[in-house]
């Protein structure tokens, strides 16, 4: 079996890496990367060279990340005439980068020689790389390892410690284990080390269980709706369909409720309008709104400048019952190629009318704590800003509460929706912050300071649900 492996060492990695995805959100088959992982190790240990090491990792991760972001396509498809043909691209695209992230630890670890070594050095390699991630070229820290334990709140506690990053080392030296003992001749060490890995996997859980147990969800009378339309992307911007999408969220929010809300969000740009321009469109917002009551929408910004240009910003507004804009949040972590496209002004001119169709945003100064009347102060995350471990709020000056708005109908029923509500659920445990995550389209929550998901909608489902802020909606952690 192994002669055969070895036969064809890239192939091999290849569907390695290709089993791998099964682990990840929603799918959580968590078992297969004892299979892929080991696979993976043990043929950089029988590699002639550092590269055919390199070689077989980047075929892994090729794979990996290729199959594991495919839902990404789905957003080329809304207007497949205009950005179909570049499908086949960006699925290329995805393995072809961030499969480096594989490939260098596979290539450096070779050098180890020994196999207890390499396996510590691939999985810590591995785990530095996805801190990379999170940074290098503006950052895209997605589907981070640790997250494949996600399917058990009580398994990712440990991200209050270290970070997903630290599940992340955890999953690596747990699903590198068959390869290990395949080296390991003494049935007495075997015996020794499988002892350790069980002793681990429990001690994860036993932490976890205890830290659930200490922090119980318990019901503040602060009440927030989330409003989830459930718009089809292809009809979101459609100029015949905006009213009817206005008023679609106007009408959830006037659902009736046991307790009057005290705040209304609505979704990333649900505002189809210029709120700050559009006086029209804005009073209608007093039949969203409560007395008493604030709004948190998702919107566009447009910032005057001279000559009549303007700056455009993917914000997050707060509105009064009497339609005053009181505050607002610029998003500050911009999509690449989604919200702006780098280097605009040097792309060659065959590229120039396809890159005129993507956005232009500005990108905001950071994290904010805006406040609303007495009610808790609570921070703001636009879409992906939650993907980001260590980014998400000011340290120095920690709000109570973060409120996520994204919009994730561009990725139709995939994946990606799921791993985008996982990543918020990491957030919450590393910070131990409160987080209420609408999405205009996709899966609304309220996830509290420990990862639990209080109440949801499901994806892609039109209503709204009540949600009660915890009474401790936020405190601090060892990783925060």
């Amino acid at each position: 079996m192994k002669n055969k492996l070895m036969s064809y060492p890239k192939v091999t990695a290849f569907l390695s890496g290709w089993l791998a995805v099964a682990a990840m959100p929603p799918f959580f088959v968590w078992l297969v990367l004892l299979v892929s992982i080991s696979v993976l190790l043990w043929l950089i240990s029988r590699s002639d060279s550092a590269k055919k090491s390199f070689g077989v990792g980047y075929s892994f991760g090729f794979a990996f990340f290729a199959f594991g972001l495919s839902w990404i396509n789905n957003a080329l498809l809304i207007e497949a005439m205009t950005f179909g043909w570049l499908v086949p691209i960006a699925f290329v695209a995805s393995g072809a980068f961030f499969g480096l992230f594989v490939a260098i630890p596979a290539w450096l670890c070779w050098y180890a020689r020994k196999p207890i070594l390499q396996y510590l050095l691939f999985a810590s390699l591995f785990v530095l790389g996805e801190w990379l991630r999170s940074f290098f070229l503006t950052g895209f820290p997605w589907n981070l390892l640790g997250t494949t334990l996600a399917f058990s709140d009580a398994m990712i506690q440990g991200a209050a410690i270290g970070g997903t990053y630290l599940l992340s080392l955890i999953v690596l030296l747990v699903a590198g284990i068959p390869f290990v003992l395949s080296d390991v001749k003494s049935l007495k060490n075997r015996m020794l080390l499988l002892s350790l890995v069980a002793l681990v996997v429990a001690g994860l859980y036993a932490f976890g269980w205890w830290r659930l147990n200490k922090y119980p969800y318990e019901k503040s009378e602060v009440v927030v709706r989330l409003v989830q339309p459930a718009i089809p992307q292809s009809m979101k911007w459609n100029p015949a369909q905006l009213d009817i999408n206005l008023h679609k969220h106007i009408k959830l929010s006037q659902y009736p409720s046991e307790e009057k809300p005290d705040f209304i969000v609505w979704g990333e740009t649900a505002f189809p309008y210029s709120l700050e321009f559009d006086n029209y469109q804005r009073s209608l917002l007093q039949y969203a709104v409560p007395e008493n009551a604030w709004l948190l929408t998702g919107g566009l910004r447009y910032k005057l400048l001279e000559n009549r240009k303007y700056e455009v910003y993917n914000s997050l507004f707060v509105v009064d019952d009497k339609t005053n804009i009181v505050d607002f949040y610029d998003k500050s972590h911009l999509v690449p190629f989604g919200e702006y496209v780098p280097l605009r002004e040097y792309l060659p001119k065959w590229v120039r009318p396809i890159a005129a169709t993507i956005g232009n945003f500005r990108k905001g100064n950071g994290p904010k704590v805006m406040l609303a009347g007495n009610l808790p102060k609570f921070g703001a995350l636009v879409c992906y800003e939650v993907i980001f471990p260590n980014q998400i709020l000011d340290q120095k000056n920690r709000p109570d509460w973060l409120v996520n708005i994204t919009n994730d109908g561009w990725y139709g029923k995939s994946a990606g929706p799921y791993q985008h509500l996982v990543a918020a659920k990491m957030r919450a445990v590393e910070e131990g912050m409160t987080i209420v995550r609408v999405a205009g389209s996709g899966i609304s929550a309220l996830i509290d300071p420990v990862g639990r998901i209080i109440k949801q909608l499901g994806l892609h489902k039109e209503g709204v649900i009540d949600v009660n802020l915890p009474v401790s909606s936020q405190f601090t952690t060892i990783y925060s």
